[in-house]
């Protein structure tokens, strides 16, 4: 999938907010970073961070409270 379909998916699943994707992504960037694993089939050490948190959030492992 390409980098605007990954961003397109995971701004969906915050109703099209960008200040709560980055927070949520934030978050899970920190917790990648800490050492918790991926819940996506990515290499942690080839692949960003940020990209791993999107690819994520786009596929629906991590859910976001939208109010």
């Amino acid at each position: 999938m390409r980098t605007e379909e990954i961003n397109a998916k995971a701004l969906q699943k915050t109703n099209n907010d960008r200040y709560l994707l980055s927070i949520a992504v934030n978050k899970r960037v920190e917790e990648l970073y800490k050492g918790a694993k991926p819940l996506v089939d990515m290499d942690a050490k080839k692949v960003k961070l940020v990209d791993i948190a999107l690819m994520e959030i786009a596929e629906g492992h991590i859910n976001i409270k939208v109010q």
